[in-house]
């Protein structure tokens, strides 16, 4: 379609902001392609519909999928094409989190479903990061040689494990993130959730728990969380996991901070002088 400027009920051109055509893509389940000036005062936008969900959504990895669920997002699924730390919708907010976090020289960090530890890339891009551990702990061994490989540096150690039943001997950590899995199938949230704040967290700790509100489509992301076998975006489950964790976490003695986008992030920070019921 050809869109142009318009004088305006005062006179002056509306201005329409290119945010705004990639908004009605997204409603009509289509992509913008690149627009195409025509003229001075004409460009040629072009939306292209959009493909299906990706397969993980569904509990797959692809159209004849035989991956075991330890391998569903794998080195060789197709989860494993997805970068989200390039799009500035995932980068931004993660990084405005993670500024909230304040750790002390030799802090242990522990993220759970880490997979291939795009989450831990990003603590080397703060200004002024402190010395400190990861400990990384996903279900998908190939997913963890991939994060071994990235980090061989003894900083790093990645564990197999099922989150429902963490290893022995984890010990206590001073930040604890997860982006994407505390909603997966398979997983007790609420049950891991207290398991973390009653045996694994230092009195003075802080948690990063992403809540997915997108979904892939077509290689593209869009907006939104949506409930199985129902077609619109749907966020009524999404607050209602958010009202949990919010009020099981200030019973608990933390303040919480709520941001994001295509992932909600939930911050949560307990200072000096509080400490788990």
């Amino acid at each position: 379609s050809d869109v142009s400027k318009r004088q305006g009920p005062g006179g002056g051109l509306v201005h329409r902001p290119l945010r705004s055509w990639c908004d009605l893509a997204e409603g009509l389940a289509c992509r913008l392609l690149t627009p195409r000036g025509v003229d001075d005062t004409h460009v040629s936008l072009t939306f292209e519909p959009l493909g299906p969900e990706a397969p993980w959504h569904a509990g797959g990895s692809g159209p004849d999928d035989a991956t075991s669920p330890q391998e569903r997002y794998g080195a060789d699924s197709a989860f494993s094409r997805v970068r989200k730390l390039e799009d500035a919708g995932f980068l931004c907010p993660w990084l405005e989190a993670l500024g909230r976090v304040r750790l002390p020289e030799g802090a242990r960090v522990l993220d759970l479903g880490v997979n291939r530890g795009d989450e831990l890339a990003a603590f080397a891009w703060l200004e002024g990061a402190p010395d400190v551990t990861f400990v990384g702990v996903d279900h998908s061994a190939s997913a963890l040689a991939e994060a071994r490989a990235r980090f061989p540096d003894a900083r790093h150690s990645f564990l197999v494990a099922d989150l429902n039943a963490l290893p022995e001997g984890l010990g206590r950590f001073h930040l604890v993130v997860s982006v994407g899995t505390l909603q997966s199938p398979g997983v007790d949230d609420h049950a891991l959730l207290r398991t973390l704040v009653q045996e694994h967290l230092e009195p003075e700790a802080t948690l990063v728990l992403g809540f997915p509100n997108s979904r892939f489509r077509d290689g593209e992301v869009v907006y939104g969380a949506r409930v199985r076998n129902l077609r619109e975006p749907d966020l009524s489950l999404l607050v209602k996991d958010l009202s949990f964790y919010r009020r099981y976490l200030h019973q608990h003695g933390f303040r919480t901070f709520l941001g994001g986008k295509y992932d909600l992030l939930l911050t949560a920070v307990r200072g000096p002088g509080q400490s788990s019921a």
